[in-house]
């Protein structure tokens, strides 16, 4: 069964979370269940991409991940759209077995047995800005699913109030996630600049914010790829 992959890019460095600044080949999945109001990722997202989504078998992506890596072992990001509508457990195999890591970032809306195979499970539920209704019964399933995995976290995109307070809500329900938060781009347009000063207002915000409140569960973190390089894709 192939797999439908809208790039697969790298070594670069992980932009966010629980491994920012890690040496990183991501694989970028084609295909969502969600359209979020500020997606970033449309070309992995939308249907009308779709004919740009190159059907490729496990070994073919494990061979580009080689290539790409010098066959030295590193982290292998697994990302979208939304990964866990396809089937990743044999590249996950095969790469495990030659001493690579993977991670794997998913809103939390479908489960897949493969999750308790990875090093990281990054769950990233959507906030209200993103006009989509978290299913937390499907985020629980991926959280069982994934027990087997080195380390679960959450990370949530932060806009507004109503997305940090949501947020806080969600720490709430799953206080045992390590949690790490990080400004929204709002700015989704690869041929468009990246407004580097709004999110350093936004980062500002986010942090005296969470300070003030005396909220010290979170890591706060910028998007470090989106400093370094816009929406530039494939880095």
């Amino acid at each position: 069964m192939s797999l439908r992959i809208a790039e697969i890019f790298g070594p670069t460095i992980q932009g966010e979370g629980a491994l920012i600044g890690e040496p990183t080949v991501f694989v970028r999945a084609g295909g969502c269940d969600y359209r979020c109001n500020w997606c970033d990722s449309l070309h992995a997202v939308d249907s009308q991409y779709r004919h740009s989504w190159a059907p490729m078998s496990a070994e073919a992506v494990w061979a580009q991940v080689r290539q790409l890596s010098g066959d030295r072992p590193l982290t292998v990001s697994l990302s979208g759209g939304n990964p866990a509508i396809q089937d990743f457990g044999t590249l996950i195999a095969m790469g495990r077995a030659a001493g690579y890591r993977f991670a794997c970032e998913t809103q939390g809306s479908i489960a897949r047995p493969w999750f308790g195979d990875l090093d990281t499970l990054v769950l990233s539920p959507k906030p209200p800005s993103s006009g989509e209704n978290v299913d937390w019964a499907g985020f629980e399933a991926c959280r069982k699913l994934g027990s087997g995995a080195r380390q679960q976290v959450m990370k949530i995109v932060i806009f507004d109030e109503a997305d940090y307070q949501w947020a806080r809500e969600a720490h709430a329900r799953y206080s045992d996630l390590p949690l790490y938060l990080q400004p929204g781009n709002s700015e989704v347009d690869p041929a468009t600049p990246v407004d580097l000063h709004a999110l350093a207002d936004r980062l500002g915000w986010l942090t005296d914010k969470a300070m003030a409140d005396g909220w010290f569960a979170p890591r706060i973190l910028p998007q470090l790829h989106v400093l370094i390089w816009g929406n530039k894709r494939g880095v």
